[in-house]
């Protein structure tokens, strides 16, 4: 692995030994009703029963084990052991089968082509300097007309300050850079400290999507916005910076995703 994957890696299974923010295995209430957690958008049809489903950087003892509750046959891909190791701990509590492995969510290769008909990417793109890359493995590892539902960071929440100056959170970092973002401080809830992160723009999470082979069904802002929280809280600044993006694609075969490409008068 590279040394932005080792440092990620060693962050993430810091925070799993320090239980920081992010870190939250599902609660009992959350598996009584399993897929209405994970799938909040619906976009998964209401029923999972028996679909091979990827949990792509999606350790932590969540969504694997409330997917897996709700019937589908789970794997697990993270690069922390540590987050694994709460999966193996919550589905052995709960009698459930998970395949784990411990895998970068840019090198997929141990995995078959065609080997899923659902995955489902937690926030986590802006750990790799390459979306891209990320794309093409998972439209790999799909079977034709399966469904890739993927979260990540807003480039506009990387750019702006964590803390209001007057009634507005300014813009600080460009748009267009090269290489990593300056390292987060601890008390930042939209950035990790100690990992290494990368602000993708619109058109690599979108338009990547698309050049991979994937037609963007719909889109999902998830509301984090809280107008009686404090100033400099996440809450509040998620009133005026947008933190994440929900995506629906569809694997589609490269003959179609080329013909869709085709603007006719």
């Amino acid at each position: 692995m590279s040394p932005i994957h080792e440092q990620n890696r060693r962050a993430w299974d810091d925070r799993v030994r320090r239980r920081d923010w992010y870190i939250d295995t599902a609660r009992e209430s959350d598996f009584k009703h399993p897929l209405a957690v994970v799938d909040q958008c619906g976009w998964l049809g209401g029923d999972v029963t028996g679909r091979r489903l990827l949990c792509l950087a999606a350790g932590g003892g969540r969504h694997g084990p409330l997917f897996a509750s709700a019937g589908a046959r789970v794997t697990v891909v993270d690069i922390s052991p540590a987050t694994l190791a709460l999966d193996r701990q919550v589905a052995a509590e709960r009698g459930l089968e998970l395949r784990l492995i411990e895998a970068s969510m840019d090198d997929l290769s141990m995995i078959d082509p065609g080997s899923f008909d659902i995955v489902v990417q937690p926030v986590s793109t802006c750990y790799v300097p390459d979306v891209a890359r990320v794309y093409r493995e998972v439209a790999r590892v799909l079977v034709e007309g399966g469904i890739y539902v993927s979260q990540h960071k807003q480039p506009v929440s990387l750019q702006a300050e964590a803390h209001p100056s007057g009634r507005s959170y300014v813009m600080v970092e460009p748009y267009y850079r090269n290489g990593a973002l300056p390292p987060a401080t601890q008390g930042f809830w939209h950035r990790e400290a100690g990992t290494v992160e990368f602000l993708h723009r619109w058109e690599q999470l979108l338009g990547g999507l698309c050049k991979s082979d994937f037609v963007i069904e719909d889109i999902a802002e998830p509301r984090h916005a809280d107008p009686q929280s404090e100033p400099g809280t996440f809450g509040h600044r998620s009133c005026y910076v947008p933190p994440y993006i929900k995506i629906k694609a569809r694997r589609v075969p490269i003959r179609t995703s080329l013909a869709s490409n085709l603007w006719v008068p």
